[in-house]
């Protein structure tokens, strides 16, 4: 698979799959192309078995700025098409990732700002610099937000958070993005790359039924009633329970060894 904004590698030994943003010169932004291939790797997860875990870096000092705004005014009156072209594929791709049952972890280092800042908070874990800023800056270029930031960032840091970092294009600090929970953990900058490929590691050697479909529960029980939260969570575990790893962790437990996963 040929890429020329980002790159992927796939590890079967440790079952890490990398997604490391490479276009520092244009700030790692999100472009036509961008959309594109983010959408394949994606696509290229989802049905690799060996991948267990994803960690998503970027080159540079900045993760991911935003929209191409460049490419955007090249546009000229022809954007609108463009911006719903591209739409498809940057949306489909967060819409693909949130349902892949694999944990995706961010580390951002420098800054995630509009359509980047929107990106970051669809991951499902973020371990940022001690030195990263956060901003939506959407309205100051005379835009609305996408990305799917309307639905992931109100839930990660509540309503008026969000109405404040959109309305105000508000510039969070690593610690203030820490404390509102915008982001799960703060590290020193130079240890952010290193801090998100172990934590993708980690997250790998767990079960893969187990820690693909706890992601699975979790969403779907934020976006039900209590009725339908806890009858899904019953499949789901009774699933677990008659499946090769949920009897290979209790018996693990019990005897007191490590656990041999197989995924099943």
């Amino acid at each position: 698979m040929e890429l020329e904004t980002l790159t992927y590698q796939a590890n079967s030994d440790t079952g890490v799959g990398h997604i490391h943003f490479n276009r520092p010169e244009g700030a790692n932004a999100v472009s036509v192309k961008f959309s594109t291939e983010l959408r394949k790797v994606m696509l290229e997860i989802e049905w690799d078995d060996d991948i267990r875990a994803v960690a998503v870096t970027a080159e540079g000092k900045i993760f991911c700025g935003g929209g191409d705004l460049k490419e955007f005014h090249a546009a000229g009156s022809d954007l609108p098409k463009l911006a719903a072209d591209f739409l498809t594929d940057f949306h489909g791709a967060v819409y693909k990732m949130n349902r892949i049952p694999k944990p995706f972890v961010a580390g951002v280092r420098g800054a995630a700002g509009g359509a980047g800042l929107s990106l970051m908070s669809a991951f499902d874990l973020v371990i940022s610099s001690d030195q990263a800023k956060y901003t939506m800056a959407y309205t100051r270029a005379g835009m609305t937000p996408d990305g799917t930031s309307s639905y992931f960032i109100a839930r990660h840091i509540g309503l008026r958070r969000m109405l404040d970092l959109t309305l105000t294009n508000r510039v969070l600090t690593a610690d203030e993005a820490e404390n509102w929970g915008l982001v799960n953990r703060v590290v020193p900058d130079a240890d952010v790359d290193s801090s998100t490929l172990d934590l993708a590691t980690t997250l790998a050697a767990g079960s893969p039924y187990a820690t693909g479909n706890a992601k699975t529960v979790i969403y779907h029980g934020y976006e039900t009633t209590l009725e339908q939260a806890g009858e899904f969570e019953g499949t789901m575990i009774t699933g677990a329970m008659a499946g090769n790893d949920g009897q290979e962790g209790i018996a693990a437990f019990v005897e007191k060894r490590p656990p041999e996963w197989t995924g099943s």
